[in-house]
């Protein structure tokens, strides 16, 4: 039997497996996927984010290859109006996260086991059953379910995740190529009609993440993201010559959704990350509460396992979380509706969801 089985090889469910595994506790990571993702996702670590996986010991690997600082160009109608310097926290891909947080886990002797899908869930009071869809069962004591925000962990425990979400796209997002176009600011172009287009570029890579308004058909209905429709979206909005985007290795869609789970304990088995809560983009603070969930469930567990009646700080992971992630949810929600007005200002962009 291992101590802590994470469902999830997210930034979530591999913060909290380097932090048990670094205490010296048996963990084991299961993950639904076949190999890992190559895409940017969240991209942004927050200071204290940073501060956890300085702990953790990936912050230098992290660090030479992030960016510190990122000045957002901003446009309006194809005018170039002015550039805003940010900087706090550290501009990287998420894949590039995991990857460091992957190398950090594999040296403590824990390997993700990929493609390894949790089909249910059975417990008593002294550990977990977890059922694969291969036929495995693995035996816990605790299990953590960090399988983001369709997941099967708050699924099997039939946890309700309530809230609000939109059914119709929002922005559609990817991983592109743009040769020709100037690395060292995030552009960002939007017009008096109402559109948009973001292209950042991506420390250590030749991509840009691109984020944009959605193409939109005769009857006014999103179409599906491409990567054609993306340069029909980047010639009507930015209109610069010459840039053709190429080498979609991320295409996908974002829409608007406010959810939280009622509860993120059931008997020994936690939720973590977007499994627990889900929100507006805004603020990139999606994935910093995930790490800082992580960072709260390890100290939680750690507790239960190794010190005397530690059971009794089980409640305390719920008690401290749930209210966070409720504060987390009403400020991302209010800075989108921020963002979503200060674009209408030539000059305004998403620095306003830092603010």
């Amino acid at each position: 039997m291992t101590d802590v089985l994470i469902a999830g090889s997210g930034p979530t469910g591999l913060t909290l497996a380097c932090d048990l595994a670094q205490r010296g506790i048996a963990v084991r990571v299961i993950e639904r996927r076949t190999e890992p993702h190559h895409e940017s996702r969240g991209k942004g670590l927050r200071p204290g984010s940073l501060e956890i996986f300085r702990e953790l010991g990936v912050l230098e690997p992290l660090a030479s290859i992030g960016e510190a600082s990122v000045t957002l160009r901003k446009y309006f109608d194809g005018e170039h109006i002015n550039d805003t310097p940010t900087d706090g926290g550290l501009l990287i891909g998420q894949w590039q996260i995991e990857a460091a947080l992957r190398d950090r886990l594999a040296a403590l002797g824990v390997r993700v086991e990929y493609g390894s899908e949790l089909t249910a869930i059975t417990q008593d009071e002294t550990g977990v059953h977890a059922e694969l869809a291969d036929g495995t069962v693995i035996a816990a004591r605790y299990l953590a379910g960090c399988d983001g925000g369709r997941s099967t962990t708050r699924k099997l425990l039939g946890i309700p995740f309530e809230g609000s979400g939109e059914t119709e796209t929002a922005m559609v997002i990817g991983d592109v190529r743009a040769p020709g176009l100037g690395r060292d600011v995030w552009h960002q172009w939007f017009t008096s009609e109402g559109g948009g287009i973001l292209l950042c570029p991506m420390p250590g890579t030749d991509s840009f993440q691109l984020q944009a308004s959605p193409e939109r058909d005769e009857r006014g209905e999103p179409l599906p993201p491409s990567l054609e429709g993306f340069q029909r979206i980047f010639d009507r909005n930015a209109g610069v010559p010459g840039i053709r985007l190429e080498d979609a290795t991320w295409i996908s869609a974002w829409r608007v959704n406010v959810r939280m789970a009622t509860r993120i304990r059931e008997g020994r088995v936690f939720l973590a990350g977007d499994a627990a809560h889900v929100h507006p983009i805004a603020g990139g603070l999606g994935m910093n509460t995930g790490i800082q969930d992580a960072a709260a469930l390890g100290r939680t567990l750690a507790a239960a396992l190794t010190e005397p009646s530690g059971e009794e700080a089980l409640d305390g992971y719920q008690a401290e979380r749930l209210p966070v992630a409720a504060a987390v949810l009403a400020d991302t929600a209010e800075r989108y509706e921020r963002v979503v007005d200060a674009v209408r200002t030539p000059g305004r962009g998403t620095e306003v969801g830092l603010e």
